[in-house]
């Protein structure tokens, strides 16, 4: 027989943590609100910072 199918691995809590605070990040990007767009403007300065501490 052949599987089809990866067998999964157990996460551990850690990996959960951060996976629900990606999901929360997100959601308040994506929310419409003062502080949503906050929010954007700095992970945005964040990252702007990052790519051009890249080069």
């Amino acid at each position: 027989m052949v599987r089809l199918r990866r067998r999964t691995h157990a996460r551990s809590r850690n990996d959960e943590k951060l996976t629900v605070l990606i999901v929360l990040v997100f959601g308040i990007l994506v929310a419409p609100t003062a502080f949503g767009q906050g929010v954007l403007d700095v992970v945005g300065q964040l990252a702007s910072g990052i790519n051009d501490a890249g080069r």
